[in-house]
Formats: C-alpha cells, sequence, structure tokens
C-alpha cells in the first residue's frame, strides 16, 4: 500500500524543491512532540483556462494569521509562500490537487519554551477526491452529535488553524465513524452548535442561512465563500448561537470546507433532516460554488490563481 511517506514527486520544504520521500525532519522536532504549529487546507482545480488555486491569497494570509496568533515568525514572505504553492503544481504536473502548507518548529530543543528553535515551513500537493466520498455529495452525510466539545475560545485561539486543535477534531470524528455516522457535530463549551470536525456548519431554515458565530469555530474561508454566494443570490444569512435541536428542525444542513467543499447533512443523531435529501438551497450553492471554483462561473476571477502565471497580489473580495 501507498502511504503519504512513500510517494514520486517534490515536497518545497524551506525554499527548495525536495524529493517526497527525502522530505524528511527528526523525531525530536518540537511540533511532533507539542503541536505547535499551524497549517493550511488548499485547493486546486482544473478550469478552461487551466489549473488554478481557489482563493490562494486568502488561505496565505490564514495561514500567517495563524502563526502570529501563536507567537510563530514565518521566515518568508506571503508572496513566497503563494509562489511556492503554485510551483509545486508545476512541478508535480498536478492538474487538480489538495495542497497543504504547514509551519513547525525544528528539534533544535525540547521543553515547553520554545525558545532557539527554527522554523520551518513545507508545502505538499496531491490529488484527493471527495473528502467525505463522491455519492454523499448529491444524497448527503449522516452525522452525530460529539461528546467531545469545540475548545474555549481562549484555551486554544480558535481563530489560528494550528496543528493541536485538531486532536479533538480526530477524537470526535473518530467516535462518529466507530458509531457508523460519516462526521462529527462539534459543540462549543456552552453547548450551542460549533462546527464540524474539520468543517463549518450551515442550517437551512425559512429560506434563510443559519450559521454559528465564530467565537468557537474557524474563520472558513470556504464559509465566506458560500456567505458571499448567499448574498449574492438574496439568501439572508444569519451568524448567531444555534442550538442542537435547531438542528434536527432545520429544512436543510451542509458543511463547507476546503476539503469537504459543500456537503449535504441528511441525518442528525437519528433524526432525518428536511427531506433526508439534499434540499434546494443546499444544491443551488452547491452548484454555484462548484462552478466558481472549476472556472466556470468567473463573477469573482480574482478568486483563481492560476499555475501558469506567478502568484500576483490582488484585492481579496469582501
Amino acid at each position: 500500500m501507498t502511504t503519504m511517506a512513500d510517494r514520486d514527486g517534490f515536497i518545497w520544504y524551506d525554499g527548495e524543491m525536495v524529493p517526497w520521500r527525502e522530505a524528511t525532519t527528526h523525531v525530536l522536532t518540537y511540533t511532533l512532540h507539542y503541536g505547535a504549529g499551524v497549517f493550511e487546507g488548499v485547493r486546486a482545480y482544473n478550469t478552461p483556462q487551466g489549473t488554478a488555486i481557489f482563493r490562494l491569497e486568502e488561505h496565505t494570509k490564514r495561514l500567517f494569521n495563524s502563526a502570529k496568533i501563536i507567537g510563530m515568525k514565518i521566515p518568508f514572505t506571503p508572496e513566497q509562500i503563494s509562489e511556492a504553492q503554485l510551483a509545486v503544481l508545476r512541478i508535480n504536473q498536478l492538474k487538480e490537487a489538495y495542497l497543504r502548507p504547514m509551519v513547525f518548529y525544528g528539534a533544535e530543543g525540547m521543553g515547553l519554551r520554545a525558545d532557539n528553535l527554527k522554523v520551518h515551513l513545507i508545502v505538499a500537493a496531491w490529488t484527493w477526491g471527495a473528502y467525505l466520498g463522491a455519492d454523499n455529495v448529491e444524497r448527503g452525510i449522516r452525522v452525530k452529535t460529539s461528546s467531545y466539545s469545540r475548545q474555549h475560545v481562549n484555551a486554544s485561539l480558535c481563530r489560528a488553524k494550528a496543528n493541536a486543535n485538531y486532536l479533538t477534531s480526530m477524537l470526535a470524528l473518530n467516535e462518529a465513524l466507530r458509531d457508523g455516522y460519516d462526521e462529527a457535530v462539534m459543540l462549543d463549551p456552552d453547548g450551542f452548535v460549533a462546527e464540524g470536525s474539520a468543517e463549518n456548519i450551515f442550517l437551512v431554515q425559512d429560506g434563510a442561512l443559519h450559521t454559528p458565530d465564530i467565537t468557537s469555530a474557524l474563520d472558513g474561508i470556504t464559509r465566506r465563500t458560500v456567505m458571499q454566494l448567499a448574498k449574492d443570490f438574496g439568501i439572508p444569512v444569519h451568524q448567531r448561537r444555534l442550538t442542537r435541536d435547531e438542528m434536527y428542525i432545520s429544512d436543510e444542513a451542509f458543511f463547507t470546507g476546503t476539503a469537504a467543499e459543500v456537503m449535504p447533512i441528511r441525518e442528525a443523531d437519528n433524526r432525518i433532516i428536511g427531506k433526508g435529501a439534499r434540499g434546494p438551497v443546499t444544491e443551488k450553492l452547491q452548484k454555484a460554488y462548484h462552478d466558481l471554483v472549476k472556472g466556470a462561473d468567473n463573477s469573482y476571477p480574482e478568486w483563481l490563481s492560476y499555475v501558469d502565471a506567478p502568484a500576483k497580489s490582488k484585492k481579496a473580495a469582501a
């Protein structure tokens, strides 16, 4: 079986293209022991104009924001990291891919005091299909409210897409999978709906979207995209606290995320949501999102960064 470590291709590692199998680091690397690192999940799509990364600059900006939040200083510029992501697609000749930039500390010392540690950065890319299953894009998934809560806003700084934050996500997802579900829904420390294990969540009620505020959830770039699409369609969007029982009686529900894209939820905790299938509002937004990322809709050309041209600074859409 091919593992993530045993592949052909190249990984960008501290400014150089390193053969995939040689992109290694020491077992005493600080981040391996303490989870002090930040990362991004980014997707590239094959469009009629060529391969393009969706909302590249926003992802790179969030990577730098995450690093700032946890006190890491990235030794590269945002422009260098954006170009590195385009470069790994070129050198690996990938038409569509999932990209993983990650910032981590080296093995210069051990113990919680993070001083005199070198900051490293890698960018890898590989082909990765529908995160929650291609069949579920239409029929939707089954979710379980997790026994694990999303971290308190002041416990692990939830705006940061930090490595350590995903321990809870891993526990929640695997609990749901063991119980026969496809994904988990995590509540915040006060018992309100927060997000999935790696996705933001939306409910549809009377034609309007309702989504948790981001005090205990990640400020998702796909979330922002869907909210903009909803605005374009004249669909009201409300950011507020959502209760678990609201999820059960909503007309529709769906997840958003770079990996998950727009994924319908057909059932939560053995309660059928709506008609138990992808609803019309979800389908409309899902189609609009796919048209955007694949270049069929040119409404936001600044959101696509093409591999066959260097990364350029563009004004990010609201």
